[in-house]
């Protein structure tokens, strides 16, 4: 059985709603259809395993719902696998479907989905995910440090390459391209590579660290994706940023079986399916299909961040990722981003159990560090040394410019 946790609100019957969902989402018509039996629908009919009640809401999630008083509840309601199969597209169907066009609810939204054994190596989940990240950026014992070249400011590729020189020198361990960077005029994805790898294969000549470099390569067009991969692969490359909503379901299966790169995934546009909390699916659902089909890295962003998720909602977002599906084999590099810089590392690492298993992103707050992109890198590197001693920001940035330089320029929390 396929196990999905609805989160009903309505004025109506919390049960008849649940009952409605189950009939609606597997068996159920409007009319009897010609060879219709009990045993027929018994065989692939979803069922109802449990209700459980919460508080009232106060206001409704849909504003044109009606009159209250609004109950809630998480419905658990089981799907026989038989009528799904391990088929990603066939389950977000179930999962959304026509829930959402179900008369009577004034909100409903997905908060758990346990999937059954027969999925277990039905797809192929990430090909390196945490361990092979380590492996590739050579980096164990600590975060890996990232930072971001930004589209916004326009750099054409030999502009980039400076900066990247500059960031490959002060000991980054990763970069990658802005989401919204993919081959723009001023910057074609074959110039970017052409200007940005030399950089980077010189850099491990010299000194055996290969830092990785995560190109954008996403595409409508899945031939046209592959060709970016394989521009990024023949180059040297290890990474590709992939924007996975963009490309969808097919065109990630259709990169993750022929690829050779660390996908690093980028949920853009996820805010869509889930920020109001009444509405949606939550991320710990959404992520299981993204994970089942192979992706490496999954940004998730970070404590204080600069957009409107709370820090309790990263934390979730953290433990999503790190959960086992199946093994940990399946679980993908969390990666901390968004208006990030060093001021952030104690209490990432406190509240994720303090490990150092996931990728720190620091666009602005790396390359805009007072006195360059380099001083940047070393002040995230000395505040993660801080955090992970257990000494104080204030008190380890008394021996350390980069970082006294840092908290000076960031320390309002502005770290675009």
């Amino acid at each position: 059985m396929i196990t999905l946790t609805y989160r009903i609100e309505t004025s109506e019957s919390i049960e008849a709603l649940a009952a409605k969902i189950a009939s609606d989402q597997s068996t159920g018509t409007f009319v009897a259809l010609p060879g219709e039996t009990e045993e027929l629908k018994a065989r692939v009919a979803a069922r109802v395993l449990a209700i459980r009640h919460l508080p009232d809401a106060v206001q409704p999630s849909i504003p044109e719902a009606g009159n209250g008083p609004f109950k809630r509840a998480d419905v658990d309601i089981a799907f026989p696998f038989d009528a799904i199969g391990t088929d990603l597209s066939a389950l977000m169907t179930i999962a959304i479907g026509g829930t959402y066009s179900i008369k009577g609810l004034s909100g409903i939204r997905i908060v758990d989905m346990k999937l059954p054994d027969d999925y277990r190596g039905a797809h192929p989940g990430p090909q390196f995910g945490v361990a092979g990240s380590r492996k590739l950026t050579g980096v164990e014992g600590r975060p890996i440090i990232g930072t971001i070249v930004k589209p916004a400011l326009g750099l054409r590729p030999h502009e980039t390459a400076e900066m990247v020189g500059e960031l490959i020198e002060a000991g980054v361990d990763f970069i990658k391209d802005d989401e919204k960077l993919m081959s723009p005029a001023y910057s074609p994805l074959a110039e970017r590579v052409k200007a940005i790898m030399p950089l980077i294969l010189d850099h491990e000549q010299k000194t055996g660290k290969k830092v990785m470099y995560a190109f954008g390569i996403s595409h409508a067009d899945p031939d046209e994706m592959m060709r970016n991969h394989d521009l990024v692969a023949k180059a040297g490359g290890n990474c590709a940023v992939i924007n996975i909503n963009s490309i969808g379901f097919g065109g990630m299966a259709y990169l993750r079986k022929r690829s050779s790169l660390v996908l690093h995934a980028h949920r853009n546009g996820w805010d869509i399916l889930t920020r109001h909390p009444g509405l949606g699916m939550d991320f710990k659902v959404w992520q299981q299909f993204w994970r089942l089909l192979g992706v490496d890295q999954f940004q998730i962003n970070g404590i204080a961040s600069k957009y409107w998720e709370p820090d309790a909602s990263f934390i979730e977002s953290f433990k999503a990722v790190t959960t086992p599906i199946f093994s940990p084999d399946d679980c993908a590099l969390p990666v901390a981003g968004s208006g990030q810089w060093g001021g952030q590392a104690p209490e990432t690492y406190q509240r994720t159990g303090r490990t150092v298993d996931l990728l720190y992103l620091c666009g602005g707050g790396i390359v805009s560090h007072p006195d360059g992109p380099g001083a940047g890198v070393r002040a995230v590197q000395q505040a993660w040394q801080a955090a992970v001693d257990g000494i104080p920001l204030a008190e380890y940035a008394r021996s350390h410019a980069e970082l006294a330089r840092s908290i000076e320029k960031f320390g309002d929390g502005r770290a675009a």
